[in-house]
């Protein structure tokens, strides 16, 4: 970037920095009778550059400022002013005016100009996804995600506007009822599961709620019976005629009771309170999805655990559920009932639209029909099952027990990695794949890794504010085959991730229909590891006279082999402030050692790939410290043997039997042939 600055005329020197994370910013030194147009700089680079790698900004300076050593010194380069730039960078035309309030809403800001780069700005794939939606919604135009990644400011993309649109998506709106509503495609499966194990915490989505103040329990009580009637999905179960189960929706009364009487403990008692609400099952037949209990430690502290049934709700909509919920408590804690805006749609409307979306598979046309067809193509050959570094053999029948572990990046590797998907084009979620997948690679998993990965599935506007479950899931695949640097394969993910978010609509059930691997009770089908990347949860709520902080539940379930989540943490100024590891692991499989060792060669990993991304994947380190250690002691040991000069004397001592039962003497052991043999393959492994 700085090479390109500085061909441009009349410029002497230039110096590219990254600023709070998401800003570009190019900084340039012109000859003194020189007179530079920063807005016709950033247009030439356009021209030269990757949009990714075009500045969102030009600093003209009198010089660079250097530290006493003589080197740039960043800290001393001023903060851009946007503000006398905005005159060419204001939309021109409405498509670009729409463009630029649609950027502004789901990026959160209060203004976008036709330059700002959508991924600088803090967006990511999931926001990604939202902006096509608003894109359909307001523009009536389908642009696929990738079109977005490569034309990621309001003006490259307002172009891409003329180019040929794939179909428009029908408008998803109220829809009539037949007498029997079908489940979705994601919710068929749950029920699948619900029946074969019986009612049990597999798929169940425990939170809690701590309330520190004067708490209402009667509103309290009140709001959740807001919630469920507003939502029909948590009052919803799941009866079937002849096996075909179909959706019915309760009354609010008979959904949701009322709370149960409230339970008084301390905080030493409240986890195991709290683990068993979590762990119990749900009677999807006959039983609403959502269960809430109320614990009293004292006075002004109280907590409130909530457990809702996957089927009814995915992590996507713990944010409009919170929302409605302390909404409708802070309406009937005044007295009065909740005020909120009537939803667009119901999940039965979504469901109903999304079957009519995909279409008849036997319809060549039809969307299902040609996303299956990329589907087969992108999975074929994939590997049955992915070789892990397992401490016991899978056992036949998976006993979903499992742990969580948590972790830690520093905010300066948060930084780097930060900078790694900028310049690369990528997002945070494709580095961390191309990370976990090498990792893998590097322990023995082979060079073709399957991961998966949830995508929001909320792709219409109109099902925002909805509880339900939308989310699906897709296998990506790693390939670190022939040795390639860490560059390399992260371009291969991005090309990968790219065509695999533009064939989301596919139910990752039907796809595990059609694919038909061997089936097993041991292992998740497709895949065994689990990636989710997410932004920071949302801040502690304050209400009236009441301050709400949000938990997570830990109840020892493992859905899959190893499944990790990150979470982006931002400082005040929006620069990296770390990333919050979580690593759940099945019992069956890995002892904790094993789960901490693999965190740590993560973390290890992370740390080589963003100082160095043309690192070759073979080259990459993954010892742990304490590895290490053992290394250097065993190499000195065989040192220690050597220079004892046992081999010149292996003959001093010989064990009756065959050759390889000849022994050598060091110190006050006797070490045979299958003893060194050992020791040398110890070694081999370690290294």
């Amino acid at each position: 970037i700085e090479t390109a600055l500085t061909t441009q005329p009349g410029i002497t020197q230039a110096a590219a920095v990254v600023r709070d994370e998401h800003q570009l910013i190019g900084y340039i030194v012109p000859t003194q009778d020189a007179m530079p147009d920063p807005a016709r700089i950033r247009r030439a680079l356009s021209a030269a550059l990757p949009d990714y790698m075009v500045p969102s900004a030009i600093v003209v300076l009198d010089r660079l400022p250097l530290t006493s050593n003589g080197k740039l010194d960043r800290k001393a380069l001023p903060a851009p002013d946007f503000s006398d730039a905005l005159g060419d960078r204001a939309p021109r035309t409405p498509r670009e005016e729409l463009l630029c309030d649609l950027f502004a809403e789901v990026l959160e800001l209060p203004q976008v100009g036709i330059d700002d780069n959508f991924f600088e700005l803090g967006g990511h794939s999931l926001l990604a996804t939202r902006l096509i939606s608003r894109i359909r919604t307001g523009l009536g135009t389908e642009i696929p995600l990738r079109v977005l990644f490569e034309a990621p400011t309001v003006a490259a993309l307002a172009e891409r506007f003329d180019e040929p649109a794939e179909d428009v998506r029908p408008e998803l709106v109220p829809a009539r009822r037949p007498d029997e509503v079908p489940l979705s495609f994601a919710q068929r499966r749950l029920w699948f599961l619900n029946q074969l194990e019986g009612p049990s915490p597999t798929y169940n989505i425990p939170f809690a709620l701590r309330l520190s103040g004067r708490l209402d329990p009667h509103a309290l009580d009140a709001a959740l019976a807001d919630l469920v009637t507003r939502h029909e999905s948590l009052r919803t179960v799941f009866p079937d005629h002849s096996g075909v189960p179909h959706q019915v929706v309760l009354d609010p009364a008979d959904a949701f009771p009322g709370l149960a009487e409230t339970v008084r403990t301390g905080e030493a008692e409240l986890p195991e309170h709290l683990e068993e609400v979590a762990r119990q099952g749900f009677d999807l037949a006959v039983e609403a999805p959502l269960r809430a209990r109320l614990f009293r430690l004292a006075a002004d502290e109280h907590v409130l655990a909530v457990v809702i049934h996957h089927i009814a709700a995915d992590g996507e909509s713990v944010s409009p559920l919170l929302t409605d919920l302390l909404e409708a408590y802070r309406a009937r804690s005044g007295g009065a009932a909740p005020s909120w805006a009537a939803l667009p749609v119901q999940y039965a409307d979504y469901t109903l639209w999304h079957h009519a979306l995909l279409g008849d598979e036997s319809d060549p046309d039809s969307l299902a029909s040609r996303q299956l067809d990329y589907w087969r193509e992108a999975l074929a050959g994939l590997p049955e099952e992915t070789p892990l570094p397992h401490d016991r053999p899978r056992p036949a029948v998976a006993s979903r027990r499992g742990e969580l572990l948590r972790f830690r990046l520093s905010p300066e590797l948060h930084r780097r990695l930060s900078e790694v998907a900028r310049t690369s084009g990528s997002s945070m979620f494709m580095v961390m794949q191309a990370a976990l997948g090498s990792l893998l690679g590097r322990l023995g998993s082979g060079t073709d890794i399957p991961i998966g990965s949830p995508v929001a599935g909320r792709s219409d506007a109109a099902l925002d504010g909805l509880v339900g479950f939308f989310v699906n899931t897709l296998v990506l695949r790693v390939d670190i085959s022939g040795n390639p640097s860490f560059g390399d394969v992260l371009a291969r993910v991005r090309e990968m991730d790219l065509a695999g978010f533009a064939h989301q609509d596919l139910p990752f059930e039907r796809l595990v229909e059609v694919l038909n691997p061997v089936r097993s009770m041991a292992r998740h089908p497709l895949f065994q590891v689990m990636l989710t990347v997410q932004d920071e949860p949302r801040p502690t709520v304050e209400l009236p006279g009441l301050r709400v902080g949000v938990e997570t539940l830990p109840f020892g379930v493992a859905k899959f082999d190893l499944s990790m989540a990150l979470t982006e943490h931002a400082g005040p100024d929006g620069a990296p402030a770390g990333i919050g590891g979580l690593l759940e692991f099945a019992h069956d499989l890995f002892d904790r050692q094993t789960a901490e060792d693999l965190t740590a060669r993560f973390v290890r990993l992370l740390e080589q790939v963003a100082a160095d991304p043309g690192v070759r994947v073979d080259e990459i380190d993954v010892l742990t410290e304490g590895e290490h250690q053992r290394v250097l002691s065993e190499w000195n040991a065989t040192d220690r043997e050597l220079e004892s000069g046992c081999l010149p004397d292996m003959f001093e001592s010989v064990v009756a039997g065959s050759p390889e039962r000849t022994a050598v003497v060091v110190g006050d052991e006797t070490l045979t042939y299958a003893d060194l043999n050992h020791r040398a393959n110890r070694l081999a492994h370690l290294l």
